[in-house]
């Protein structure tokens, strides 16, 4: 049995078996469609895979591909070539894309978001305060469906009210548009500054520019040669290799993952005794968007599963890229590796749990999940902390994710009143100061609604927009670190949030305003983000009462 439909314009028939496959499987696999990703099948929760199916958005891995049968899909090479500019100029002059996994799903949907809008103008809306709040309201639905860890939102949504204000560069009145890329209009750009800045802050080479908008900054799973075998994880620990995607989750009988009801909580015990503050936190999943992914052929080298993203620290020691060059050389021919989001998550590294207690002369005790080199990370910001590792039954750790352990420090420092050789509280902010020169200073403003203000110095600013959108995506991580986020880990250390809307991770309608100055001295510039992420992360934690038990559960202000 077959299934035609209408692929960006043109009849497209699917192979055999179509009855077992997503709409997903067959783009990506039979199709080669790049830009719809992988970020969580088949959960359908991150929106990394939206397409358009007659004209409306669809998350392509829940939507069994007999659905769009006689039907038009479109992805975003099916859009018009200055429809995809118009967005990818946005997202990059508001700062609204970073590794670029998530924008295209993003894309889509806010297509389709634009489309509405443009329907309810002809309907007669336009113009009023109630056309106003319907696109707000359209603009939360839409991105209510996604997933972004890198920006924080803010820029995304500018993007969008941008694009939306603008109107159709295609519509009614659009033949005197300068169809010029924003950047050839505003002259060509210092791109070697944009990627500087972005290296800086993502610790590794990154690309910042119109293609990485649109999905094309070279992922592993979407550079695979198109014979590769693929292969995922079996439940007996063994390698699954097939020819498809079906066929292999199929024979690894993987199933969707669950979100369990058991509660997030710290698994160590405070130390006894009286305490100027105490800090417990629990397992936190790093939830990068793309999953660990690599490819090999017989001989060569594997590809980097970190791409265009640094994912936080979290995948500098994945195993996929040995795992792809076995795989290749046992099979005689390319072989791309995959983690589904259940695989990420039960075997990815997670930030070590703490539980911290000091007195106002710095002086405490932590104890902490065993971790390589995670003491003397911890001693940066807090020397006076006795560090007890101690083993705890769960998944493994690392210390190479964000800032782990010295923000852990650094907060119980600032909860204690205790110095900290990186900063403390300044008037009404918080302040951290790096060995290298970055500092940040963050102050939570309730006045007017609330917003978060921060201000940075990392030396020569190279592109405030790229510097801005960094910044503004450590308040996100720091702001669901303490308020939201937590992974429920049973007591036999298995790990039972599996779905990625289970980490607690904060959707656009959570997140408060950011406001960013860049005060930077114009020296050698300096990577600034882990910086405001641990002084966002003390602020917000002092603007709720030191309260000991991370995530608070609660609203970020």
């Amino acid at each position: 049995m077959s299934v035609t439909f209408t692929l960006n314009g043109e009849e497209f028939t699917a192979a055999d078996e179509p009855q077992r496959r997503s709409l997903l499987d067959v783009l990506r696999g039979e199709a080669r469609i790049t830009s719809a990703k992988d970020g969580c099948a088949p959960q359908g929760q991150c929106g990394c895979c939206t397409v358009l199916v007659d004209g409306k958005a669809r998350v392509a891995c829940v939507t069994p591909v007999r659905r769009v049968a006689g039907r038009e899909v479109t992805t975003l090479e099916g859009l018009e070539d200055a429809v995809t500019r118009q967005w990818a100029d946005a997202l990059l002059e508001c700062g609204g894309s970073q590794c670029g996994f998530c924008t295209p799903g993003i894309v889509m949907r806010l297509e389709d978001c634009r489309r509405k809008a443009e329907a309810a103008e002809n309907a007669g809306a336009a113009g009023s305060a109630d056309a106003d709040s319907a696109q707000e309201a359209r603009l939360q639905r839409a991105l209510a469906a996604h997933l972004c860890r890198c920006t924080g939102w803010q820029g995304i949504t500018e993007a969008a009210v941008e694009v939306l204000n603008a109107g159709s560069p295609t519509g009614a009145g659009s033949e005197g548009r300068d169809d010029q890329p924003r950047a050839a209009r505003n002259g060509a750009g210092n791109i070697d500054a944009v990627a500087r800045r972005a290296a800086l802050e993502g610790g590794r080479p990154q690309r910042i520019n119109g293609e990485a908008v649109l999905g094309r900054g070279g992922f592993a799973a979407d550079t695979a040669p198109r014979d590769a075998l693929i292969a995922v994880p079996g439940p007996d620990g063994d390698w699954v290799v097939g020819q498809t995607m079906a066929e292999v989750r199929e024979a690894a009988a993987k199933v969707q993952g669950r979100r369990t009801t058991l509660e997030a909580a710290p698994p160590i015990a405070a130390p006894q005794g009286r305490w100027d503050s105490v800090l417990r936190t629990s397992w936190v999943e790093p939830a990068y968007l793309e999953t660990d992914a690599s490819w090999c052929e017989p001989g060569g080298e594997p590809a980097d599963p970190l791409a265009n993203g640094g994912a936080f620290g979290a995948k500098s020691d994945s195993p996929l890229p040995a795992v792809a060059r076995r795989l290749a050389d046992e099979h005689g021919r390319a072989v791309l590796a995959l983690w589904s989001r259940e695989d990420s998550v039960r075997h990815g590294p997670k930030r070590p749990p703490v539980a911290m207690a000091m007195n106002g002369d710095g002086r405490g005790i932590v104890r902490v999940a065993r971790t390589d080199s995670i003491a003397d990370a911890i001693l940066v910001a807090a020397p006076g902390l006795e560090v007890e590792q101690v083993d705890v039954v769960g998944p493994p750790t690392s210390a190479a994710l964000r800032a782990a352990g010295w923000a852990e420090a650094f907060c119980a420092s600032v909860a204690a009143g205790a110095e900290s050789p990186l900063g403390g509280i300044e008037s009404e902010a918080v302040v951290v100061g790096m060995p290298t020169g970055a500092t940040a200073r963050v102050e939570v403003v309730q006045r007017d609604g609330g917003r978060i203000l921060v201000a940075v110095d990392a030396g020569d600013p190279l592109d405030e927009a790229v510097l801005r959108s960094y910044v503004i995506g450590a308040v996100h991580m720091a702001a669901g670190w303490v308020c939201s986020e937590g992974l429920a880990v049973d007591d036999a250390g298995d790990v039972c949030d599996l779905t990625i809307r289970s980490f607690g991770v904060l959707g656009a309608a959570a997140m408060p305003p950011v406001e960013v100055v860049a005060t930077g001295s114009g020296g050698e510039p300096v990577g600034v983000g882990d910086a405001v992420f641990a002084a966002t992360a003390a602020a917000l934690w002092r603007h709720h009462g030191f309260t000991a038990d991370w995530p608070l559960r609660a609203a970020v202000l």
